[in-house]
């Protein structure tokens, strides 16, 4: 890890306008270096993730990062800027900027060292130091902690200890850092206030750990035991039973759903963003106190909050009926989404080599000829096919999952695996995965002995669950489900003329209304959902989902091509990276120019997605593939006819989108584009 940072991959006077300039120029030295083999590919890894969320941190603090195909060995360029650039933090640009780079699949190198950083930058002592440094090589040694580097500020190196998905900081009264709760040897007089805190953020990296960080700052200052479970992307570390046990109140910093809540039933439950824990730590343990003194606790199971004497509510479970089931159906589609990429790849290059008729080879455990076009072409067809029929099932069991975490999955699995026996397909594993989670969650709410909530989650709530799912699936649901998903699929392959526009033209706008949330997400489930049976009539909405998905990036690409004046210079160099997102299909290319003008831009490319999908389904173009844009153009039915529809649509969306704005050019100056969260299944 000593070569992580090099002296050469520091840049103290940082010379960029824009977080696009500043990327850039810190690549630039990795490819010196030989760290990055393609610059332009690594940017575009680089811009589709900023195109997730801001990486800009508060502080004057940006940490761009990616997992890229082109990065040899995972690397950390530093740059430090006069002027500072605008990284999308709250509190102003940043002047220190850490490009991380780390290759495709290494996750538990680009967790260590985004994770070690955070952790490190929460120390103004270190930021301080690195703004005050003049060498490049001492920079470089005090980022990676060969030089004297303040007080508790660790060294970023893939130690355990630095890369361990749980954080612990606990304090005494006096401040005096502890592990863990207080020993009774040294234990003050009056007890300490305890807390057990949970941090996450949707890529479980950076924002995770500075909201530990800042968590255990201010209860340090607070005089609080504070031990934080910090649930990354490498998984997590459960915080001891009996920590849990003894705290007094509990505080959830996180914009993800928390894993295995019910350990913190009935403790007074603080419930917030990460953003919450970085930005206002104390305020967090300050409510804590308050809900603990009221006597305020949480009965997780049933989902509700209350006092001990009846009184208020609390936190993230009372959200809104039509928002909590978005999100469970979101979270098995989430799942599902790469069998589909796998599966369905697989599939429809199997197709190229070999024809369709593929599909009906004998099995190639026991007919395989190696040097046969024909074994391989059906190899991948049943390799892809045992890929897909995953799909239901894991469906199912992510939906009920995220209902009622871990216990409701084999109902759920259950539940989705007698959905294909019945022949109720995507539709029916909807319903099982809501049975299976409603049907754990009657069970959760039962008051059990204590010496039976052991074996509850591990043997009674699965045993009891599956038996009830699939007696409601085989005797009662199931074939209602299968004969409307049957009438649906009828429908779908008698679909022809002004029929099949009009579905074309909703899903067009459904794909471009939000360009990664809801809708979009139902569009593109519905398509793939699909694929699981094919018919002629459902890879004529999978041809139309794609290509309408792929018309808001193209568009903005092109216009900022033909009409850059009436674009901010941050616009423009995102319109570059839009080229390659939109013919990527990444919906979310196309993100940053919708939150800077809503109101032209959104209408513009639904207009064009509108034209697409109604031009696609009516050229009849069929799509055996999920994803891939135009690199699976050989795999379209009509291929030409479906590029022409793709380019009909975005010349729309950018006419209208350059006529809007070229309206209010004289009396309103082009706005930056601020980066979104947003992330469609379609990236």
């Amino acid at each position: 890890m000593s070569e992580l940072i090099t002296a050469a991959l520091v840049d103290l006077d940082l010379f960029a306008e824009t977080k696009q300039d500043a990327a850039r120029s810190l690549a630039e030295r990795m490819v010196a270096e030989g760290r990055v083999t393609d610059l332009d590919g690594f940017l575009a890894d680089v811009a589709a993730r900023e195109a997730q969320m801001p990486t800009g941190l508060d502080g004057g603090i940006g940490i761009p990062h990616c997992r890229s195909e082109h990065v040899t060995a995972p690397t950390l360029a530093f740059g430090r800027s006069g002027p500072g650039i605008d990284f999308g933090a709250a509190d102003g640009p940043a002047d220190l900027v850490f490009l991380i780079a780390a290759p495709a699949g290494a996750d538990d190198d680009h967790l260590t060292i985004l994770s070690a950083l955070a952790r490190r930058l929460m120390d103004p002592e270190f930021t301080e130091a690195l703004r005050a440094e003049r060498d490049a090589g001492a920079a470089a040694a005090l980022i990676r902690g060969e030089e004297a580097a303040p007080a508790g500020s660790a060294p970023i190196a893939p130690t355990p200890e630095a890369s361990a998905p749980k954080a612990s900081a606990s304090a005494s009264n006096d401040g005096t850092p502890v592990a863990g709760p207080v020993p009774d040897s040294v234990a003050p007089a009056t007890e300490p206030f305890r807390i057990v805190a949970v941090t996450s953020c949707p890529t479980g990296i950076a924002h995770t750990y500075m909201a530990a960080e800042s968590l255990a700052a201010a209860a340090r200052a607070e005089g609080v035991v504070l031990d934080v479970e910090t649930q990354g992307s490498a998984g997590f570390e459960r915080l001891d039973p009996a920590l849990i046990a003894a705290a007094d109140a509990v505080v959830w910093a996180h914009d993800v759903e928390v894993r295995e809540k019910a350990r913190f039933d009935g403790k007074p439950i603080v419930d917030t963003g990460v953003k919450a824990g970085i930005n206002r730590p104390a305020e967090l343990i300050a409510e804590a106190r308050q809900k603990a003194e009221r006597g305020e606790t949480t009965t997780l199971a049933t989902g509700a909050a209350a006092r001990q004497d009846g009184g208020a509510t609390t936190g993230g479970d009372h959200a809104h009926f039509g928002v909590r089931l978005r999100t469970y159906l979101m979270s098995g589609v989430s799942y599902m989404v790469p069998f589909v990429a796998a599966g369905g790849l697989l599939i429809a290059l199997s197709f190229a080599i070999g024809g369709y008729e593929i599909a009906g080879a004998k099995s190639v455990a026991d007919h395989f000829v190696w040097g046969e076009t024909a074994s391989w072409a059906a190899l991948l067809n049943q390799i892809g096919t045992a890929a897909f029929a995953f799909l239901v099932p894991v469906l199912a069991g992510y939906i009920a999952y995220g209902m009622a975490d871990r216990p409701a999955l084999v109902p759920g699995f259950v539940g989705g695996a007698i959905a294909l026996t019945i022949n109720a397909g995507f539709l029916g594993g909807l319903a099982a995965g809501l049975l299976a989670g409603a049907v754990v969650m009657a069970i959760q709410r039962v008051k059990v002995h204590p010496t039976l909530r052991g074996i509850m989650p591990v043997l009674v709530i699965p045993l009891i669950a599956s038996a009830v799912v699939g007696f409601l699936m085989f005797i009662v649901v199931g074939k209602p489900i299968a004969s409307l998903q049957h009438a649906l699929t009828d429908g779908l392959n008698g679909l022809s003329g002004s029929n099949a526009i009009i579905l074309g033209i909703v899903l067009g706008l459904m794909m471009c209304f939000d360009m990664g949330g809801p809708l979009n997400k139902v569009a593109y489930a519905f398509a793939v959902g699909g694929l699981a049976d094919p018919t002629p009539g459902s890879l004529k909405v999978m041809a139309a989902v794609m290509a309408a998905g792929m018309v808001p990036p193209l568009a903005m690409a092109l216009a900022t091509t033909v009409r850059g004046r009436l674009f901010s210079r941050t616009e423009r160099e995102n319109g570059r990276a839009a080229w390659v997102l939109g013919a990527s299909f990444i919906s979310e290319g196309a993100i940053p120019f919708a939150a800077a003008d809503p109101l032209r831009v959104i209408p513009s490319v639904m207009a064009g997605g509108a034209v697409t999908g109604a031009l696609s389904m009516a050229f009849d173009c069929t799509l055996r593939a999920p994803h891939g844009g135009v690199f699976v153009v050989p795999l379209i039915g009509n291929p030409f006819l479906y590029l022409l529809a793709v380019a009909a649509g975005t010349t729309v969306a950018t006419a209208l989108v350059v006529l809007l704005k070229s309206m209010v050019r004289n009396t309103e100056a082009p706005a930056p584009a601020p980066e979104t969260p947003k992330i469609s299944v379609a990236a």
